[in-house]
C-alpha cells in the first residue's frame, strides 16, 4: 500500500509541477491573489489570463535556454 501511495504522490507532483516549477508556483500565487481580490469586491477574473501571458514566455525562454 505504501508503494502505491508513493507512486501516486510522484505522479501528482510530476503532473502539477512538471518541468517548470516556476509556472506551478505562479499559478498558485495567481489563484491566491484572485481569491484575495475577490473578497475585497474587486473584479479579479482578468488576473489569471494576464499571469499566464506573462508566465508562458518566461517558461519557454527557460526551456530553450536549458537545451
Amino acid at each position: 500500500m505504501g508503494a502505491r501511495i508513493r507512486a501516486f504522490g510522484a505522479f501528482a507532483y510530476d503532473f502539477v509541477v512538471g518541468d517548470d516549477w516556476l509556472v506551478a508556483a505562479g499559478v498558485v500565487v495567481g489563484l491566491a491573489l484572485t481569491y484575495l481580490l475577490s473578497h475585497d469586491s474587486v473584479t479579479a477574473w482578468w488576473l489569471i489570463p494576464v499571469l499566464l501571458v506573462v508566465l508562458l514566455p518566461i517558461s519557454l525562454w527557460r526551456a530553450v535556454r536549458r537545451d
